[in-house]
């Protein structure tokens, strides 16, 4: 540090040592050697059992689960998020040829919209870990017994097993 030019400086220097040298000193001696380096920059949460994990009466695992599909979809939300402003970005960038040049990031953009749609659209604002595990297991359902959704229902001769016939 330079040497203050005036007495009133040397003073002013002199207090501000006084002041800031034991909370420096406490710091860089006690603080940050004990602090955990991280290379996030957000609170990362122990992975909590899901809600199909948890008994039917015990409703902190209930809660737990819940917090942590919020968590989920709060994430899911930013990761399409991200992949809508890349797209646009694109688009502006890349103006006139941006179908052609653009094509692999909307790909993965529409690709990760589906993916979330399949998992929390038509949940609503209130939704839980519950009714998005109850919906998973009624599409599971609908897919064994008609296909993909999407692809159509199956007819009752298709439907009908090769041992029925006999």
């Amino acid at each position: 540090m330079p040497e203050p030019r005036s007495p009133m400086a040397s003073f002013a220097q002199s207090v501000h040592n006084i002041i800031d040298g034991p909370v420096t000193w406490f710091r860089e001696t006690i603080v940050e050697p004990n602090q955990k380096k991280q290379a996030w920059y957000h609170q990362r949460f122990q992975r909590v059992p899901t809600i199909d994990q948890c008994y039917t009466d015990d409703a902190v695992c209930r809660f737990e689960a819940d917090q942590q599909f919020r968590r989920d979809r709060m994430v899911e939300n930013e990761i399409v998020s991200i992949l809508r402003q890349r797209f646009e970005d694109c688009t502006l960038y890349e103006a006139p040829d941006h179908m052609k040049k653009c094509k692999p990031i909307l790909e993965q953009y529409e690709k990760a919209a589906e993916n979330w749609f399949i998992k929390y659209g038509d949940l609503g604002g209130y939704a839980n870990a519950k009714s998005a595990y109850m919906k998973q297991k009624h599409r599971l359902i609908w897919e064994r017994r008609h296909g993909p959704v999407g692809s159509g229902m199956k007819s009752e001769e298709a439907s009908a097993s090769p041992a029925a016939e006999e």
